[in-house]
């Protein structure tokens, strides 16, 4: 039934736990990493090559599709899905993060935020309404209430505001129309005050989401104060809901956040460092546009699968990226996600066999 969160397999020695979460648009077993496709395309890739390394779920983002096309072009075409072409799970975050990230170009209200456009700097108003209303019409399988992403470092004080302005945008955002089908997750705030986290997770837990993100982590704070974060919520969540921790990509810090209960994650990490010509991989990240891979005929990563990995040589790719050629960024794209993707995929299965903590924090991936 779709909303189901079933818990398949736990880890003995650690608060992991793997499962299926059933959407509208399919399945999608967790831990998973979720790929970001900003303005309706996952930067550099087609849809085929997503579903050739596994991805199950990708995101759109509300506030530049609002903007550009808009949602009488998405609207036209009968959602995202379609305009796209992408069959299966969308999860579509709110406007929130903009709030922290074009803190330059909003104003913020209690009812939302004005902004002036990043594209042609007009002034649009958006808030709980507007953002559901938004993400209404995308159609997505999973959309985010609106909320307000703290920064780090912030004061006490205005993390309890910016906690009571979340809570009443949260109630805002369940109550608003939403498509059929679509789930709404709500978003646990608090900054690094594990008494707002408590608070704001167990009101939201009043509302009855089916499901719950922990945001305003990975901001710039060190990785400790992430994990706390992560450690004053999770335990005030349900434990039949899925539980996504928003904006994270590293490795070892993903897996450490399994190892405390997450279920969900995503981060434009992966196709970001692409472009700068740099590849993820189980051995820490590798710069292929240094100049000792000049010769190199292996591949980018050892015993990787990836038609990057299969095919091509790292010197091969380097010279791609340094004649400025479009395939390297693509190729290398290709790996990253393949990595991240894969890399839940094996610790799904560590889960079920038992030898997480042995295979993912023992041997944690090199940062």
């Amino acid at each position: 039934m779709i909303g189901d969160f079933e818990i398949v397999a736990r880890d003995a020695s650690t608060k992991a736990r793997r499962g299926v979460l059933h959407l509208a648009h399919g399945d999608v077993e967790t831990p998973v990493f979720m790929p970001v496709g900003t303005q309706a395309t996952v930067k550099a890739l087609e849809p085929r090559d997503l579903e050739e390394n596994g991805a199950s779920i990708i995101l759109g983002n509300t506030y530049h599709l609002l903007l550009q096309p808009g949602p009488d072009v998405i609207g036209h075409f009968g959602g995202l899905h379609t305009f796209m072409n992408w069959k299966r799970p969308i999860l579509t975050d709110s406007g929130g993060f903009q709030v922290f990230s074009l803190a330059k170009i909003r104003k913020l209200t209690d009812q939302g935020a004005f902004f002036n456009s990043h594209l042609d700097g007009h002034e649009f108003f958006m808030g709980p309404k507007e953002a559901m209303e938004m993400q209404r019409v995308l159609g997505s399988d999973i959309a985010m209430v609106f909320d307000e992403c703290l920064p780090w470092p912030c004061p006490r004080d205005r993390a309890e505001k910016s906690v009571e302005t979340t809570i009443k945008w949260a109630k805002a955002s369940l109550d608003a129309p939403h498509a059929d089908g679509q789930l709404v997750f709500g978003i646990v705030q608090g900054g690094v005050y594990d008494d707002l986290r408590r608070h704001c997770a167990e009101e939201l837990v009043k509302m009855d989401f089916p499901g719950y993100a922990i945001g305003g982590v990975s901001v710039g704070e060190p990785e400790e104060t992430m994990y706390q974060a992560v450690e004053a919520s999770v335990p005030y969540l349900p434990e039949n809901k899925p539980r996504y921790v928003m904006g994270l990509g590293v490795l070892h810090q993903m897996a450490q956040c399994v190892a405390r209960g997450v279920d969900m994650f995503d981060c434009v990490l992966p196709t970001r460092i692409a472009r700068h010509g740099t590849a993820v991989t189980r051995n820490g990240n590798v710069a292929i546009k240094a100049a000792k891979w000049i010769y190199d005929d292996s591949p980018v990563e050892a015993g990787c699968t990836c038609y990057c990995c299969r095919n091509f040589t790292r010197g091969y790719v380097r010279h791609l990226l340094h004649a400025g050629e479009i395939l390297g960024v693509r190729l290398l794209t290709i790996h990253n996600v393949h990595c991240l993707v894969n890399y839940m995929a094996d610790m799904r299965q560590a889960i079920s066999d038992g030898t997480f903590k042995e295979k993912f924090l023992d041997h944690a991936p090199a940062n």
